[in-house]
């Protein structure tokens, strides 16, 4: 199941927008590896972005909370840990295992519920505060 980028998802922070947009596009580019069969290589390389993508997003995200003082940072970098837990034990699942049926419901569940529900409430949450404060 695809992605869908809509603006009830828009922090109104146009940096952070710009990264979830492009995470949406590349979660997308997993799922079409995962359910066409492609290569376990293909796949790796799109985990490979996600991972990269994670450490640098998140970072950015509880630097800019940290900076502006916001007051769910410790919740919201709690939420960044367990995903980062929970994303590894996936891809090491993912490759040990490649892309089977059970792969797919697994990126399902991790990448788009997990993303759509965060960045629906928890990041919509900063962009409000941010937006407020500035």
């Amino acid at each position: 199941m695809a992605l869908q980028w809509t603006e009830v998802l828009a922090t109104g922070i146009a940096d952070i927008d710009n990264q979830h947009k492009e995470l949406f596009k590349r979660i997308n580019s997993l799922f079409d590896a995962c359910q066409h069969g492609k290569g376990k290589g293909e796949v790796m390389n799109v985990l490979k972005f996600l991972e990269d993508y994670i450490e640098t997003h998140f970072s950015a995200e509880e630097n800019l909370q940290k900076g502006h003082s916001y007051p769910d940072y410790t919740s919201h970098k709690a939420m960044h840990k367990q995903f980062r837990k929970d994303f590894y034990e996936f891809k090491n699942k993912l490759g040990q295992t490649g892309a089977t049926l059970s792969t797919v419901i697994i990126t399902n569940s991790l990448l788009s519920s997990w993303w759509t529900e965060h960045i629906g409430k928890v990041d919509k949450a900063l962009g409000a505060f941010l937006r407020d404060k500035g």
